[in-house]
């Protein structure tokens, strides 16, 4: 991808990874790719805004000529230092002798652990915080730190003339595409895209990021582009996303549930499928997910905003099952207060999944709502009825907030 202008004076200059389908290791399924983005801006001086993944280092240094020959580059800003953002840090350094680098002093310890004094880039080194900026000319940017939005080293850059919010990944999706900016793509596409990344990113630290967007808000910062670090840049839908964002960040919830589960031989899917129809028929809105076919990313995105989650697992070695194990790993790492669960599962002679996956309840701050169900072998028509009616009863509590 070439650069392109994204306003006077401003250019995007990162690089599109088309292909990439795993993010942050297995725990993130990209299926629209991932964008790195990057930003110059030319003033009297000029600035070059976050750098992009180390295997694409050639193809950013290309994408940066077409702007301006690199040594002429003034000031590099490194709003965050998680690999995907600094991979090519130290080539930047390299072709940048006489930059300056603002940052915060998390993330000029971050990068001497990723890159050591790579050329001796601590001798050009500001550190940085709220309230402070640099002036470039006719802009002067200003600084916003974000620790935990999310990684502790985080900060925002705004500039104030361009009425531009560089919000690295803040309000980002991982959405592979040759534009630029929200209005030029499907709307419903990226907006499930960017609920798919807040719940996989950002809802760990859900309470930081609705002080720092209450924070933001009195600052009454005028904010005509919001230009992140991964996907495109909102212009035209600026509302719709701090609405949403604010919105998953209160832990805001709807009426609805998911029975998400691992069978072995049917008996725990069967049960599933009894008590998805139980919620169902009171009106609540229930999702049937079976870890086996389903990402955890997509999971995640589900029960960002449900307000009930139902777990089921049949007893494997005295143990659930290992896919179900790994999810709820993951799911007590995503801190989702104020729902409501139950567990349930089948067996053949011990039984013990259920009591494991209520202690994975208990432990992510879940409130468990009805005791587990557990059937022995294959569900019989009255293990079977206790399922639906259980499935009501948990929908009603989801009702009734109870």
């Amino acid at each position: 991808m070439s650069a392109h202008l994204v306003k006077e004076g401003v250019y995007s200059v990162g690089c599109v990874d088309w292909s990439v389908r795993n993010f942050h290791g297995s725990t993130y399924v990209t299926r629209r790719g991932v964008t790195y983005n990057s930003y110059i801006i030319k003033d009297e001086k000029t600035v070059l805004i976050d750098t992009v993944h180390a295997g694409f280092t050639k193809e950013f240094v290309e994408n940066i000529k077409e702007v301006v020959d690199p040594s002429k580059i003034d000031a590099v800003i490194i709003n965050h230092i998680e690999p995907d953002h600094s991979g090519s840090f130290p080539e930047i350094v390299k072709l940048c002798p006489n930059a300056k680098i603002y940052g915060t002093e998390k993330a000029r310890q971050g990068l001497l652990k990723y890159y050591g004094a790579c050329g001796d880039f601590v001798s050009r080194w500001i550190s940085v915080k709220t309230g402070q900026s640099v002036n470039i000319g006719r802009r002067t940017l200003e600084f916003i730190d974000v620790p935990m939005i999310h990684w502790p080293d985080s900060m925002f850059t705004y500039s104030a003339f361009d009425k531009i919010l560089f919000s690295n990944d803040g309000f980002g999706q991982h959405y592979a595409t040759s534009k630029i900016f929200d209005d030029e793509v499907d709307y419903c596409s990226l907006m499930d895209e960017a609920k798919i990344y807040y719940a996989n990113i950002l809802w760990p630290f859900g309470q930081l990021l609705a002080g720092k967007l209450a924070a933001i808000k009195k600052m009454n910062l005028a904010i005509e582009l919001i230009a992140p670090s991964h996907g495109l840049i909102w212009r035209k839908h600026i509302a719709e996303i701090l609405e949403k964002s604010a919105y998953w960040a209160a832990n805001s919830v709807q009426n609805k549930a998911a029975v998400i589960y691992e069978t072995m031989w049917h008996s725990t899917e069967i049960m599933a499928k009894k008590i998805a129809d139980g919620i169902a028929s009171e009106g609540v809105e229930a999702a049937l997910i079976d870890v086996s076919k389903n990402e955890r990313s997509d999971i995640a995105a589900y029960i960002l905003d449900a307000k009930g989650i139902v777990f089921g697992s049949s007893t494997h070695d005295n143990f659930m099952l290992p896919l179900i194990d790994g999810f709820m790993h993951f799911y007590k790492g995503l801190k989702p207060k104020g729902r409501k669960s139950f567990a349930f599962g089948s067996y053949g002679w011990s039984g013990e999944a259920v009591e494991n996956l209520e202690a994975v309840i208990a432990e992510s701050g879940t409130e468990k709502v009805l005791d587990g169900i557990k059937v022995v072998y294959a569900p019989s028509k009255e293990e079977l009825d206790k399922c639906f009616e259980a499935g009501k009863e948990f929908a009603k509590k989801i009702l009734n907030g109870n």
